[in-house]
């Protein structure tokens, strides 16, 4: 099959990549590198270093490739960043968005698999795990585009008979995300600072919780999807919720970091307390998280430490 990975130069869609080309599809992945970074992207792969937000660009890698299925993971996707330009967000989100569905239409790609998110659609849950028919209220920009997205999915489908299947993430961690980041990404910024001997700030109280996933199950999932959920909607999760202060002890463990946590100020947009439940996945898409969090957050580790090692040398 031959598939355009749209983000594949980035932390969850290069994995996705990599899952692709090991099952033997010819892969494409189309990325501006602005968060992206080519070195990501499995030499199996061609590349076209293209804005989603440029539809003429879009048109053209779509149909100098003409693949069957698109995975869409190309997003602004960072919380704090969509609050403070609720504009940009939807320029990449849902702008850019539509012009990768518009190629679709016109060059005749079958289907789309769409990375959308889980965390920031529901607010402050009415139930933890929630499923997939919880109510939509979202606290920040982001969760709005994401879900406004999936809105003209379903329309594309009625209308152009393109078909789709939405995954909905949990927060996902491991291997290639930006450990320099300052925002978003709780494992990899605890993990590489405490490798680094340096002070580790919690956003609030620690209290919070979070549904942390492996990016190995994350891409695994979207295998499954290619052929399976279609017009479906599925949490790509783990189910169990954890504590910010948890994750901080629980890699201090691994790394072997003996200062105490600092604390500052809760972030806006963020919820307090999620958890997704992925019974749906399982039973339509065959698919489960296998890689438990203390196992994942020490392959993570494992990773970052490599990473800093060869910064330093």
């Amino acid at each position: 099959m031959k598939i355009l990975v749209t983000g594949g130069a980035g932390f969850i869609g290069s994995h996705v990549v990599d899952a692709y080309l090991t099952a033997g599809h010819e892969v494409a992945v189309l990325d501006n590198m602005s968060t992206g970074r080519e070195d990501n992207v499995n030499s199996g792969a061609t590349i076209h270093r293209v804005d989603v937000r440029n539809m003429d660009d879009v048109q053209a890698a779509v149909a100098s490739f003409q693949p069957e299925v698109i995975n869409h993971h190309a997003a602004q996707s960072e919380v704090p960043k969509s609050v403070a330009d609720p504009g940009y967000d939807a320029s990449v989100n849902l702008v850019g968005g539509l012009n990768v569905l518009k190629a679709a239409v016109d060059n005749g790609v079958r289907k789309i698999v769409f990375s959308s998110t889980g965390g920031a659609l529901y607010g402050e849950p009415d139930i933890v795990p929630a499923d997939e028919d919880h109510p939509i209220r979202p606290l920040s920009p982001y969760g709005t585009s994401k879900y406004a997205f999936e809105q003209y999915l379903a329309m594309f489908q009625r209308t152009f008979g393109l078909n789709f299947t939405v995954l909905r993430y949990a927060n996902v961690y491991g291997a290639r995300q930006d450990f320099f980041a300052e925002e978003g990404r709780v494992i990899a910024i605890f993990a590489s600072r405490m490798i680094e001997g340096k002070p580790v700030t919690i956003d609030g109280d620690g209290s919070q919780s979070r549904d942390m996933l492996h990016v190995g199950d994350v891409a695994i999932a979207n295998l499954a999807a290619l052929d399976t959920g279609d017009g479906g909607t599925y949490h790509v999760s783990s189910g169990i919720p954890v504590t910010i202060n948890d994750l901080f002890r629980k890699l201090a463990l691994v790394t072997e970091y003996k200062d105490e946590p600092r604390f500052g100020p809760p972030r806006k947009g963020d919820v307090y307390r999620i958890a997704l439940d992925n019974s749906r996945a399982l039973e339509q898409l065959g698919w489960r998280p296998r890689i438990l969090l203390e196992e994942g957050l020490r392959l993570t580790v494992d990773y970052f430490r490599e990473q800093i090692a060869r910064l330093r040398t």
